[in-house]
């Protein structure tokens, strides 16, 4: 994480400077990579640690006066963990109710649908021998069958395997 701390009317010590940046790790473990800017100023009597935080296109943002320094740095740590938190929860919990609906959409539609074509898939026909097409079967075991043009006969033929796995079927029209 990447952090720009800034003092205004107060001198930024080496203790304070470490002291954010380690504090500044509770807040790096939910991001990859993120941005924050720290601003400590003193008003009167009061010591004010404003903290923004840029992470993942969101933004967090806490300011605290205490007369303690190093109070009002805990205090926004602890702000901004639990924004981020929240932000986080409400995200998986809109991505999984989001998933959820359109399972159910998605199976209320197959409920529903009876004897129509409900998936197209186009690939290319190519002329070759069934034998060949035994082979191009072979390296694909996925398919179950083989769509080709029959080089001998020029006409559309079908190579499918068998329920017994070892043997394959060809389907050639009459005529």
């Amino acid at each position: 994480m990447k952090i720009k701390i800034t003092g205004k009317e107060l001198k930024i010590t080496e203790a304070i400077n470490s002291y954010v940046e380690r504090k500044l790790e509770r807040i790096d473990k939910y991001f990859d990579e993120g941005e924050a800017e720290v601003t400590l100023r003193t008003e009167k009597n009061q010591q004010i640690a404003e903290i923004y935080v840029m992470a993942n296109g969101e933004k967090f943002r806490a300011v605290t006066e205490n007369k303690d320094m190093y109070a009002s740095i805990d205090k926004d740590i602890d702000i901004l963990e639990g924004q981020i938190r929240k932000t986080k929860t409400k995200k998986e919990k809109m991505m999984k109710d989001a998933s959820l609906r359109t399972m159910e959409v998605e199976k209320d539609k197959i409920a529903e649908i009876k004897d129509e074509i409900i998936k197209t898939s186009y690939y290319e026909i190519k002329p070759i021998t069934p034998e060949d097409a035994v082979l191009k079967l072979q390296e694909r075991p996925a398919d179950n069958f083989l769509t080709f043009i029959n080089v001998e006969t020029g006409k559309v033929n079908v190579i499918h395997k068998l329920k017994d796995g070892k043997n394959y079927g060809l389907i050639e029209p009459e005529a």
